[in-house]
Order: C-alpha cells, then structure tokens, then sequence
C-alpha cells in the first residue's frame, strides 16, 4: 500500500483533529510497514469490520484490529457497513468513525453492529439484489460479531456474558404466519440452542474454576484487596449470569430443549446448580471477608510507626473468617489469604523504606535510615508473632472441644515471601550497622610514640571505607526488592570488602595494644574502638593479645600493695597542709580508687576473654590490695581518734578571750582551736571515725563553736583596729567609752568554751563592740573624707588659661563654687563626729580636734594659692614660659602710638586683680577652729612664700613692661607719616621737586617731573612693602603678646594716603590736557599746556603705578 492512501483520508482527518496531530507525525506513522499491512488487511478482509486507533501508555500512537486493553483514553472506532471490500470511491459511505473512551469501545462496537448494521441487513429493501443466501449469512455474521464483541465486553469489565442463538432471531427476516409448533421441531433452532448450551456451559465452568490464588500461582505477589476484589466481582458476576440465565430468551432456549427433549436439558439443570451453589459461597465468603477489609483499608491509613500497635487486630479478623465463614475455612483459602496480607505489609514496608533511597542514605547518615529497618523489621515479627498467637489460640480452641479446625498448614508457606523480606531487610540492616560503626573511624587518634602512624593507618581505613559505601550507595537497584539477585551481589561483594577493612584494623589494634604500659591507656584504646569490638572476627582476633594486659593489671595491682608497705609507716610524705590523719586517709582512698581503677580498666577488656580462671586470679588480688588498705585506715582512725579527744579537752578549759604579751587582745590559742575545727571537718567526711567524749562534744557543737570563734574574732579585731589606729586628738573624746567597754569585757575572760550561755554572752558582747566600733570608724570615716577633699583641692586650678592659651582675666567662678560647697561639706562633717563623739562646744578635747581640722583646711588653702601663684611667675618666667600668659595691643591714633591696655597701669591693675582673686578662695570656706580668728584669707596673706611669689609676679610685669617701650620707639621711625601735613609737603614739591631739609633757608624753585613723581611714588610703594611684612603678633619675654595688626593697617592706609596725593595730581593733570585739547579741535598736534608732562607718559606712568584711569578720562582717550 502506497504511503498516501486515499481509503485512509476519513480517518486521517478524524484522527489529526481528534489528537490534535502534527500532519508530519501522522505520515510517519503511516508509513511504518507494520502499519500498512494493518490497514490493508481492514480494508480488503471481510472478516475485519473493526479498527481501533489510539495512544498507548507511552503516548505512542497504535492501531489494532482488536479491542486494546487497559486503556483509558479516548479511542477512534473506525467500523465497515458491510464485508465488502472498501475502495476510494466507497470509503467516506462505507466507514463509520467514531470516538470513544477506551473503556466505551466494546460498547460502542455492539451498539453500532445492534442498532445499525443489523437493521440494514435484515431490511429486504437494502438487499432484493443481492445473491440469494447472502444477507442471512451476513445477517448471522453481524450476529456473531455482536455476540463476540459483548462476550468480550463482559471480560473486559469481569462478568460472564452468554451469549443467544442467532436462530432466536430469524422471525425477523420470516414472516409471523408460520406456524409455533414447525419453530419447536426445527432441527436448526435446536441445533443452536444446544450449541449454545454447550457454550455457556463451557463459560460457566470457565469461571466457577477461577481461583484466588492463581496470581500467587502465577509468581505475582498480590495484596488483600486482590482478594476481597476476587469475591465481590465474583458474586456481581454470578447474580450477572443469574440474570441471563433467568431472561425470558434463557428460558426460551430451556423451553425448547425440553421440548425437543434434548440431552443438554441435564447440562443447563447442572449450570443452574453450579450457580446457585457459587452464590451461596460467594455471599458468605464477601461477608466474612468485609470486616477484615474494613480492618486492613483502616490500617493502610495509619502511619508506619503505628502498624505494629494493630497486627494483632488483624491476625484476629482473619481468625474470626477462618471461625465464622462455611465455605473459606480451607488451608488453601487462608494460606492465600495470609500470604497476600504479608504482601500488604511488605508493599507499606517498602514504601515508607522508599526503595531506593534506602542505600542512598547510606553515604549522607545511616542511623535514620537504620532505625526505619529495625522499625520495620520489628513491625514484621510481631505480625509473625501475632499468626502464632491466634495458631495457639485455634489449637486451644480444638482442645477445649471447640468445632474451629486448627491451622495445621506449615507456616512457611504463609511467610515464604516475608522470610525472604526480612532476610534481605537484615542484610540492609548488617550494612548500614557495620556503616555507622566504622564512620566513627574519622573521630579516633591514638597517642603515644607510633600514634601518628597508627592513625594514618585507621584514616587509610576509613577513606577506603568511604570508596566502599559510596560505590554500594550508588549502585542504583532497589534494596528493598528481594526479587533483585543484583544487589545481593553488591551486598556480597561489600561483606567481602568489610573483612578485609576489619582485618586491618585488627592489625592496627594488636600493635597498638602491644605498645600500652599501663591498663588505663589499653582500656581507653579500646573505648575508643568499642563501636567495632562486637564484631566476631575483629573479637576473635585480639583475644590473644590480652594476656600481656592481664599482666599489666597484675603488676599494677602489685606496686600498689608494695606502696602501702613501703609508705604507711613514713609521716613525713603526707601533705603538709592537711592534718596527717586527714591525709593518710585521703592517701589510702587514692591508692583503693587505683586498685579500682586497674580492676575497672581489666573489665573493660573481661568480655573479650574465655579463660575464667584469669578473672579469679585478678579479683583475688585485687581483694588483698583492698584488705590491706582497710587495716591501714582502722589503725589511722584509731590513733586520730584518741588524739582528738585529748585536744578537744584541751580548748573546752580555756577562757574565750585573753591579752597576750604585747597587750592586745584575742581569741585564747585560736590557731589550735582552727586546726581543730579543721580536723573535724575532715572528721565529718570520714564516716568510720569513732570520737571519744570530749571530740564527741565538741564535735556536736562544731557548728556553735566554729560560729562564736568567727563572731569573737571578728569582735576582737574590729577592738584592735579602734584602739591601735586612734589619734592623739581623738583618744581623750573616746577614752570614756573605751573604759566601759574594757570592763564588760572581763567577763569573756573568765569564762571558758564549755561553760553555759557563752553563745548569748558571746552575742551581747559582740553588739556593745559593734555599735562602739561603728561610731568609731563612721567619724573616722569621715574624717577620711575631708581628708580626701582637701587633697582633692591639688587638682583644683584657681588660674587658667581660655580658648587661645592666654590667662583668663579672674578666677574661675567654677572653682569658686567647688571651694564654697566642699567648705559646707567640711563644716558639716565636722557636725557629724561631734554628734558622733557626743562632744559638748566648750569641750577641750573638742577644741583639740578642731583644730587639727582647722590645720588641715589651712594647708590645703595654701598649698592652692601657692600652686596658683607659681602657675603666675612660671609663665612670666622667659625660661620657663611656654606660651603667652597676657596679650596687649598696639594701635595708631592720633596722638601717636599706645598700648591698649596700658603696658603701665592697665597691666599692673590686671595682675593685682588676679593675685586678689586667688586670695579670695581662702575667705569662701567657713573657719573650723573655734579658738581661731579670722578666716583663711587673713591667715595667709601673711604666709611669707606667699608673698614672695606676689613680689616676683610684679618685678616680671615691671621687666615687660620697658620692653614695650623698647618696642613702640623702634615704630616711631614711621612717625613722619602721620605727624607730617600732606597738603604743605605736596606744595614744597610741586615748587621744589623735593622735600628740603631743615637747613635749607632759600632754596632755588624747580617744578617736578615726571621722574621725580615716579621716584616718590615708588618710594612710597617700598615703604609700603616694607609695613606690610610687619609680624602680626610679637610676644615679649615670652608672656607677654603684643598685637601689631592694628598698628599696620592704620600705617598702610596712612601710606595709601600718600601715595594716592601724587597720583590723583598726575590725574588731574592728564584730565586738565585732554580738556584743552578737546577744546581746541586738534587731536594730532600737541600743543603746549599749563602743565609741562605729556598726557602719553603719565598715562604709562599711572598704569605703571597700578592706577586705573577713570571711565571719562578712557573715553576721552578713545575719541
């Protein structure tokens, strides 16, 4: 068939709009040869009314002459009117395209073959040409085909369809007058009813022998619910065939069997039975199974973690099937039943393992994945467990007279496939087990001298442990699959690779256990290789290395023993900070921890020894070590106790308080008392130490005693501080109460530490010191505070300098208000201790103690005033100075030069000013004596280094004070500039060219020229150069800054003024010829003026002097 084929146009077009095609991919379909051939065949065969067109599960396009199967896309029905041969000219009325779901097209192939082609056939109309014979025998054709085609339907949707003789429907092509009884006796009819019999009886039988456990028998693994399915498509199906068997053309064919008095009338009684008999089975098998169905479909919608909490639950609804149902309590039925249970919980199993994903997470962290295999391991036992109960149960239920059967199939036809599950399931178990133990690789380091190397060694391991997981996690099969022999090769192929890196670590652990001297650091090599130690060839392989280690802690236990003998009897090898009993005890608890350490450290490595005799020998040495340590300590205790009695005897006699040699008092033989106390605490840590009565007592009260002891140190000490650290001025405002105390004092003289009531007395005493001490040390405190105050007064600056480093001109008023209320709070503390001293205003000692205040205050003054007078003459020292202390300036007014302020006076007033400042501090502060008069400032206004100072700071200002003058007379050379009449000096030079000099009576008359303006113009512009290279600020002796700017700039102008008097006469002059010679007309001839200068020349002459001509004069220029 050519690839364009002009029969297939109906159907290309409907296929291209109905799959909406690319016109390129229907022509490669077509021209495939396969496909050719196909069409072909539907085109020219008679037998091929039906073509199908569809996608296939792979969206490939596929063309059949038969129904496809499992498909639920839309399929295109391509149907012939007739069995004639179609060509291009009958295509487009021969065909009948139709699109359809796949599950419609049988549907729809009946309905076209019933409802079309039928009627067209058994119309005499359509066939008076045909030949005769022909329409009946294609009339029975359709109707096998239609019958064919709903059989197959019924198939396809699980139901039995019998189909009806065609010769039931022969009076549609005869006419109704023939007679019934000619129908009965007609040999074809009957023919096809038998024939028909038979063929229902051959569908019958074929699905009465349909059986459950046929997928299993076919090697597929199928869950439950293939089962309820199986018996309740079973059950629609028998009612189905019921229905046919009941329909009025059923019992027509029955009626004319019996009629003809066939044989077959049996077969279809038979058929009847058989059904009614499958119903009845079917009925009670669907019921009996629907609560198990309920039970597994509420199951499947549990989480996984949850499965093992109900396998019970459905290990008894399966017991409860086996009881209640008539019909399935056979071992075939419920062997199939348990097994497609097991396939249930198999198919969960490895959808929550997620296939695949299981060796996946074998390289990232396998403990999850781990404890997703046990869970489901564990989850599978106990369904293996929950089958056994209700075995037992059924079995006790038979004994018990009970009329269930037992379950006395073999199990492992049930668990067949679970077994092989969990088998391969506990291989993934082993590998991802042994992963997580030799990741832990990467954390170990052994130490010592070959530590290095060892380490190397086990990192060598692990990377090529590394290789391994990687290559098995990448492997790409299903793990979970027990069906895939592929990946038990790769597991195999592991193993294989595991020994061999076990092997090597052995290696490296035997040599590392050869290089261990002590037990501790072979017990911490093996803790740290404890994750491997459990495994069987690794254990069976280190087994004869531990001997040397049995050896080890032998001798370990030995030198101890040797210790105690050699030590026990030496005192002086004990601490020297511990009472020795305390620490001999300490000693021998250390030295039984080292035994038990050695014992600790051999069983650590017990398990991996067979021999028991070796464990004896180790566990009776270690007793005798401990033994001897017990026998050392009951001695020790023994001794110590008598020692404590006697010495707490000792202190209970003794007076609580006492003075000692040097007069001050304190605690009676406190250091023995503490090292009692101490020994007694250790006492109380040591359980088996028997005390005698005096220890006893002493001990029962250690908490009263250690408690007074404090209370009466802290008493005495605070007594001694208050007596050895008093004044002289403060002893006679004390001395009255220090008496008092001193006689209430005795009484902790005369009493002893086991005397009564001592803790009460204790306490009195302690509060009447307290509150003495407290007074005390509140004036001394506060006397400390004036103290610091007026130390405080050394980083006080009553001078200093402003912003741009010169002297303020008066005190701070900051400094002043510090002095006037640390003064207030001098006066107020000075309150505060006289209340505190209960001291009366008229009291001597009172005075006493004032004025010793009243000292401090005063030197503190004069300590700042002299500071402040020292800042005054060191910065008007020009040795000393740093930078400027006052600043002046001079300024040009018209009488001269002056000083502003006055160098004289006005600086003299200044600094008397200051100095009178300074003294003011010392009147802010209020008098503290009582016995002195006057205030502060009085006092020491007649301190001489005061004075002394204030002398130095005024001969300093008398020194800068002819240096200015020095200075201003130096300036004075500039004096003729402002003192000199301008107009009387411009009208001697414009008569002589020149200024005469004093001697010069009659001079001779000679009017200037243009050179001698010229002269005195440049003249003034180097004097001007010259004032204006003055220095701004010039500073005398150093202190002293003079400020010139003034001075200058007045001089400058003044200079300017000069200057400006010659050139604005040459202007006027230059105005006066242009005037002229506009007047005259005549701009080329110059004739001669009033003034003798050439307007071209002064013109230059101005320019040259940095003038510029005014706008009447340059236009007059232009024109």
């Amino acid at each position: 068939m050519e690839a364009r084929d002009e029969r297939l146009e109906p159907a290309s077009s409907f296929a291209l709009r109905s799959f909406r095609l690319e016109p390129q991919t229907w022509r490669e379909f077509l021209s495939e040869e396969e496909k050719q051939l196909l069409f072909a065949s539907f085109f020219t065969c008679p037998d091929s009314l039906h073509l199908f067109i569809c996608r296939d599960a792979e969206s490939q396009l596929s063309v059949s002459l038969t129904f496809p199967t499992n498909i639920s896309s839309k399929v295109i029905c391509v149907s012939k009117t007739g069995r004639e041969a179609v060509t291009k000219e009958t295509a487009k009325k021969a065909l009948i395209i139709q699109e359809v779901q796949g599950d419609d097209a049988l549907s729809f192939m009946s309905a076209i073959t019933e409802q079309v082609i039928c009627p067209l056939l058994s119309n005499p109309e359509n066939s008076h040409g045909w030949v005769a014979g022909v329409a009946e025998e294609a009339l029975r054709f359709m109707e096998r085909q239609k019958n064919e085609a709903q059989v197959m339907k019924a198939q396809v949707d699980g139901r039995t369809f019998l189909p009806q003789p065609d010769a039931l429907h022969d009076d549609r092509r005869h006419d109704n007058s023939i007679q019934g009884e000619r129908k009965l006796l007609d040999v074809k009819l009957v023919h096809a009813c038998e024939s028909t019999v038979i063929e229902w009886a051959e569908l019958v039988s074929e699905f009465l022998q349909q059986d459950s456990s046929q997928p299993l028998l076919d090697g597929l693994k199928p869950p439950p619910t293939e089962e309820f399915h199986f018996w309740k498509n079973r059950l629609k199906n028998l009612q189905f065939i019921q229905q046919q068997l009941m329909s009025s053309r059923a019992q027509q064919v029955a009626s004319i069997l019996q009629t003809a008095d066939s044989v077959y009338c049996c077969t279809l009684t038979d058929i009847y039975r058989h059904i009614q008999e499958g119903l009845e089975e079917a009925e009670d098998v669907t019921q009996n199974l629907r609560p198990l169905q309920e039970k597994l479909e509420d199951v499947e919608q549990l989480e996984y973690q949850q499965l093992r909490d109900n396998m019970a639950a459905v290990m008894e609804e399966v017991r409860l099937v086996w009881i209640r149902s008539q019909f399935y309590c056979k071992p075939c039925r419920i062997v199939v039943l348990l097994q497609e249970i097991c396939n249930l919980f198999i198919q969960l199993s490895r959808e929550f393992l997620r296939g695949k994903e299981v060796m996946r997470g074998l390289a990232v962290d396998p403990g999850p994945v781990l404890d997703d295999v046990r869970l489901v391991i564990l989850t599978l036992q106990t369904l293996k467990e929950a089958y056994s109960l209700c075995r037992t149960q059924l079995d006790q239920d038979q004994d018990q007279g009970g009329l269930s059967h037992r379950w006395d199939f073999p199990s492992h036809l049930v668990f067949f496939h679970l077994d092989n599950f969990l088998k391969r399931l506990q291989g993934i178990e082993e590998v991802h087990c042994v992963s997580l133990q030799l990741y832990q690789l990467d954390q170990t380091a052994l130490s010592g001298v070959s530590g290095r190397m060892w380490s190397d060694v086990v990192q060598d391991v692990y990377q090529d442990f590394l290789c391994h997981v990687a290559v098995l996690s990448d492997c790409g099969c299903d793990a979970t699959d027990p069906d895939d022999q592929s990946f038990q090769l790769h597991l195999d192929q592991f193993q294989v690779q595991v020994w061999d890196l076990e092997r090597r670590l052995v290696s490296v652990l035997s040599r590392a256990l050869q290089d261990c001297c002590a037990s501790s650091s072979a017990a911490k090599l093996l803790q740290m290789f404890r994750f491997i130690l459990d495994r069987p060839l690794i254990q069976e392989q280190l087994r004869p290395h531990l001997n040397q280690l049995l050896e080890v802690v032998l001798t370990e236990l030995d030198q101890t023993w040797l210790l105690v003998c050699s030590q026990r009897e030496k005192a002086d090898t004990f601490c020297r900070f511990t009472p020795r009993p305390a620490a001999v005890l300490c000693w021998t608890q250390q030295l039984q921890m080292r035994a038990q350490e050695a014992l600790k450290n051999y069983k650590a490595l017990q398990h991996l020894c067979v021999d028991l005799g070796e464990v004896q020998v180790v566990l009776q040495r270690f007793q005798q070590v401990v033994d001897l340590l017990q026998d050392f300590r009951d001695t020790v205790m023994s001794n110590w106790s008598f020692q404590l009695d006697s010495d707490s005897g000792f202190i209970l006699e003794q007076p609580l308080i006492q003075h000692n040699q040097q007069g001050i008092l304190g605690v009676t033989f406190s250091q023995k008392l503490e090292a009692l106390q101490r020994e007694l605490r250790y006492v109380s840590r040591e359980t088996d130490v028997d005390l005698h009565p005096y220890a006893a007592r002493l001990f029962t009260c250690r908490d009263d005693v250690t408690q007074i002891y404090l209370s009466l140190s802290h008493m005495v000490s605070s007594y001694n501080q208050v007596v050895s650290g008093v004044l002289q001025v403060e002893l006679p405002l004390i001395q009255d109460q220090l008496q008092d105390l001193d006689q209430s004092l005795l009484a902790l003289q005369r009493n002893t530490w086991s005397s009564e009531g001592v803790q009460q007395l204790v306490e009195q005493q302690r509060q009447k010191v307290s509150m003495f001490c407290t007074t005390v040390n509140e004036a001394r405190a506060n006397m400390d505070t004036m103290t610091h105050i007026i130390q405080g007064w050394a980083e006080l600056h009553l001078l200093q300098r402003s912003g741009d480093s010169l002297l303020e001109g008066r005190a701070t008023e900051q400094s002043y208000r510090r002095l006037r209320e640390e003064g207030q709070e001098l006066f107020r503390l000075t309150q505060e201790n006289q209340s505190l001293y209960r001291a009366q205003d008229s009291s001597h000692a009172w005075s006493r103690y004032l004025d010793h205040i009243d000292d401090k205050v005063q030197d503190g003054l004069f300590q700042l005033l002299l500071r402040s007078l020292h800042f005054l003459s060191d910065n008007m020292n020009p040795q000393t100075c740093s930078a400027a202390l006052l600043a002046v300036s001079l300024q040009l007014q018209d009488t001269g030069t002056v000083f502003e302020p006055s160098v004289g006076s006005g600086l003299s007033d200044l600094m008397k000013t200051i100095i009178s400042d300074v003294y003011t501090a010392a009147s802010l502060l209020p008098r503290i004596s009582v016995s002195r008069h006057g205030n502060y400032q009085v006092s020491l206004q007649q301190s001489p280094d005061l004075s002394a100072l204030e002398q130095e700071v005024m001969h300093r200002l008398l020194e800068v004070r002819e240096e200015a003058e020095r200075l201003r007379s130096e300036l004075d050379r500039y004096s003729y500039l402002w003192q000199s009449d301008r107009r009387d000096v411009m009208q001697e030079f414009l008569t002589y060219s020149r200024q005469l000099g004093p001697e010069e009576l009659e001079p001779e008359e000679a009017p200037p020229t243009l050179k001698d303006f010229k002269r005195e113009i440049d003249s003034l512009h180097r004097l001007y150069t010259e004032v204006t290279h003055l220095d701004d600020v010039i500073v005398l002796h150093g202190w002293l800054q003079v400020n010139l700017q003034p001075f200058r700039d007045s001089l400058l102008s003044v200079i300017q003024d000069w200057s400006h008097m010659y050139t604005q006469h040459l202007l006027d002059s230059v105005s006066d010829s242009l005037q002229q010679v506009t007047q005259r007309g005549d701009d080329d001839d110059e004739e001669p003026s009033s003034c003798s200068f050439s307007p071209t020349e002064t013109i230059l002459l101005l320019e040259a002097a940095g003038v510029e001509l005014p706008e009447h004069l340059s236009a007059q220029l232009q024109c």
